[in-house]
């Protein structure tokens, strides 16, 4: 029998195959020595034993735990001992700041315990907070505060689109640069595709300091390809913050013409938050650019207005210890009481939160979730659907979005803690993409979150249980064979 096989394979075919059955084995090994949970080590065990080289391939480039591995470090750039320091005195001296805020406020001191524990997240009193619904009324404040800026502009967005609404921006920050403003950008490659050398080049003969965040360049494709910026930024001089979900593209002003019009929430801000948020983009600058601006008082000072909301600003990615916003979301949702609300455009949790809102529910918690009806991106929307016959089997109410696509990405607990960012309820957004997430706690703020909610809810369709049981076959297998690829993500 042996010497029939060796007879009948070819000594070169033969040695391939064992190196590639050795390689498969190798990294079969790998990933469960990487102690991720079962689904996600299994998930990827199947892909590279079921689909022969392209298996191993998709791995490589999107399957590592860059996380655990410590690839991306904010060390050498932050200052861990004054950030201990400050996290310290404010868990210390919690009690006395929230003494004067309502008992609803006091109840949520374990979320702002959490994040001085596990990133340092320092708690700003002095801030008020718009809120913008959309690119028509976001845009126009962007630009507004841009034209007013006397020190520096700091913008940070996982899309810039080069067409009419980008050339706009991209001439305004010219012309701040020319004027001596400091103007400085950090652009994802991968979401920025349009945005090309030449764009680059020619905003820094105009001065604009600009650079890519990890590019992406093939034939030689970075290995990290899946670990994307996806925060938006924008701090003007200290003093003004926008963040939030809208990125510099038109389609956030103008919609989509397959799905119509573009819904989305966005924050300007104002107060000691900006600091923070500043903070945050500076330790992304040393990232690309490995200039240490963050211990210049000029741009962490604390510039504080006449307002009182409460807010941490948040942020995860590879580059983070933990999972942040994963950890306070869990926590806010699992203690909620009264209500939770949640409006996300791509909605496939992993496990943990999937469970906290269904025991949320379970405990006599109104939960309601909104995704899209319509979506941009065909599997995003099947994989989410696949999750709205159990969130319905624990009573929480979904809702399918038919006003146009809504990109909100906001969650409203108990009508007193609301948080509102670039995060989606993914896995991608949890684990792998570097996000950032205002956490405010303060009841005005998430009074008004609640009418945005109301309204969103009142442009939707309500899923009813007998709707969903009836649903056409086809669909459902959609749905399944979508979700497959949710912990891949």
């Amino acid at each position: 029998m042996y010497a029939i096989i060796n007879m009948s394979i070819p000594p070169v075919q033969l040695v391939l195959s064992m190196l590639y059955l050795l390689t498969i084995v190798f990294i079969c090994l790998m990933i469960i020595f990487e102690n991720r949970s079962p689904v996600k080590t299994l998930s990827w065990i199947m892909v590279i034993l079921m689909v022969p080289f392209v298996g191993i391939l998709l791995y490589i480039l999107f399957g590592q735990n860059y996380r655990k591995k410590k690839i991306f470090s904010r060390k050498g750039v932050i200052d861990s001992e004054y950030l201990f320091a400050s996290a310290q005195r404010q868990r210390e001296s919690l009690a006395t700041m929230l003494k004067d805020k309502s008992i609803n406020v006091r109840k949520k001191s374990h979320l702002m315990t959490l994040m001085l524990n596990n990133e340092k997240s320092m708690l700003t009193e002095k801030n008020t907070v718009k809120i913008l619904l959309d690119g028509a009324e976001t845009f126009p404040a962007m630009k507004r505060a841009i034209r007013s800026a006397t020190d520096y502009i700091h913008l940070e967005f996982y899309r810039f689109d080069i067409d009419e609404l980008g050339n706009e921006f991209r001439y305004l920050l010219m012309e701040k640069a020319a004027e001596g403003i400091e103007v400085r950008i950090i652009m994802d490659d991968f979401g920025s595709w349009s945005f090309k050398s030449k764009h680059v080049r020619e905003m820094r003969r105009a001065g604009v300091m600009i650079f890519p965040f990890m590019p992406v360049r093939f034939p030689i494709l970075t290995n990290k390809i899946n670990y994307r910026n996806h925060r938006k930024i924008v701090v003007i001089d200290g003093e003004t913050g926008f963040v939030g979900g809208i990125n510099i593209a038109k389609k956030y002003l103008f919609g989509v013409k397959e799905i119509g019009p573009w819904r989305d929430t966005h924050l300007e801000i104002q107060g000691e938050a900006v600091a923070s948020m500043n903070f945050i983009f500076l330790v992304d600058w040393y990232f690309v650019s490995k200039e240490v601006l963050t211990r210049d008082s000029k741009y962490i000072t604390n510039k504080q207005v006449d307002g009182n909301c409460w807010i941490q600003l948040a942020t995860s990615g590879p580059d983070s210890d933990w999972a942040n916003i994963l950890q306070v979301y869990f926590s806010a949702i699992a203690t909620a009481r009264k209500s939770v609300f949640i409006s996300t455009p791509y909605f496939s949790p992993n496990e943990s939160i999937l469970t906290s809102l269904k025991t949320a529910a379970l405990s006599g918690a109104d939960v309601r979730i909104i995704i899209p009806g319509k979506s941009d991106s065909v599997i995003g929307n099947w994989n989410s659907r696949s999750y709205i016959g159990e969130l319905l089997e624990a009573g929480i109410r979904v809702y399918l979005y038919h006003r146009g696509f809504n990109h909100s990405k906001y969650i409203l607990v108990d009508t007193v803690f609301s948080s509102v960012g670039s995060v989606n309820v993914d896995m991608r957004s949890f684990d792998m993409n570097f996000e950032i997430t205002a956490l405010m706690y303060d009841e005005e703020i998430a009074r008004k979150l609640n009418k945005i909610f109301i309204k969103d809810m009142e442009n939707s369709f309500e899923v009813l249980p007998e709707f969903w049981r009836d649903r056409k076959r086809s669909e459902k297998y959609k749905e399944s064979l979508a979700r497959i690829l949710g912990p891949l993500y």
